[in-house]
């Protein structure tokens, strides 16, 4: 079974933090990301300095940021400007990303729901790079509750058929369960293209939703080096899976990752005292199992 692992931490752990590391040093972010053997690298994203701080100078990552063989660096773009900036630099990858509950788009992206998924239609139709379709609160919303699985599946397909490459399932305020994993995804999969989680582990099921997902057809995970991360626009949201744990619990299933754990782990420690602080990821705590 072929599965791919994309480190969100320079974008998505590190965008919601108190501490904001220049370009200079999230560009080394990923590139010490690269050299484990990760395939792929969310690097930037190409948002409004002044809605999040953490995201300024995106350019400026790629500009100190070298090619790594077999490594895609990623751009997380939101609407027409933040790609035609993207794809100005050396980036791989287009990520697009939208939520699916009406209160959350107005106050993550200031659309409704079918201006943001518009948007995202128009940003897969012009871009030539390998694009992934993210779909935000598919698992629960802060603001309006349980979400319909039906709707999520609608957007799902509708990714699918605009062309994106693959489409990711986010649990953007760690909500999910296992039972939901294993409605969603076979279900995504009828799209006709990969489908991918996006998990965060705000109430300790995250990874179990690894399992499940895995188990129902995932073929893509995000994490974040550490554990770190949570978005800004939803109270409350706490850190992504970590990126070693995933690997390390992958690894220990029989999934073949391509992944040096014991350099993801130096990694997470080398950002834990770039940033000053702990981060929350179990692995890099405990170490790897002999």
């Amino acid at each position: 079974m072929g599965v791919s692992v994309c480190d969100v931490g320079p974008r998505d752990g590190l965008q919601n933090d108190k501490v904001t590391l220049e370009p200079a040093v999230r560009a080394e972010l990923c590139a010490r990301l690269a050299a484990t053997g990760l395939p792929r690298v969310e690097a930037a994203s190409f948002v409004h300095p002044k809605l999040v701080p953490q995201m300024a100078g995106a350019e400026e990552v790629f500009e100190h940021l070298a090619p790594h063989d077999g490594v895609a660096f990623a751009s997380l773009v939101l609407n027409r400007k933040g790609l035609d900036r993207a794809l100005q630099t050396s980036t791989t990858e287009i990520h697009v990303a939208y939520p699916v509950t009406e209160t959350f788009a107005k106050r993550n992206q200031n659309q409704t729901v079918e201006e943001a998924a518009s948007m995202a239609e128009e940003i897969i139709g012009a871009s030539s790079l390998k694009t992934t379709a993210t779909l935000a609160v598919s698992f629960g919303c802060p603001f309006e509750g349980k979400v319909d699985p039906g709707l999520v599946i609608e957007h799902a397909h509708r990714m699918a058929a605009a062309g994106a490459d693959e489409v990711i399932l986010a649990d953007t305020i760690g909500v999910g369960v296992p039972r939901q994993v294993k409605v969603l995804v076979p279900r995504a999969l009828e799209g006709g293209k990969p489908v991918g989680l996006h998990l965060h582990n705000t109430r300790n099921t995250g990874y179990a939703n690894v399992i499940a997902g895995l188990e129902h057809g995932a073929t893509v995970f995000d994490a974040s080096v550490g554990g770190l991360g949570g978005c800004p626009f939803a109270p409350r949201a706490t850190g992504n899976i970590a990126t070693e744990d995933l690997i390390y619990l992958l690894e220990n299933e029989g999934v073949a990752t391509g992944v040096d754990l014991a350099k993801l782990i130096e990694v997470a420690h080398w950002l834990a005292e770039t940033m000053g602080k702990e981060l929350p990821g179990l692995v890099q705590r405990a170490g790897d199992f002999p």
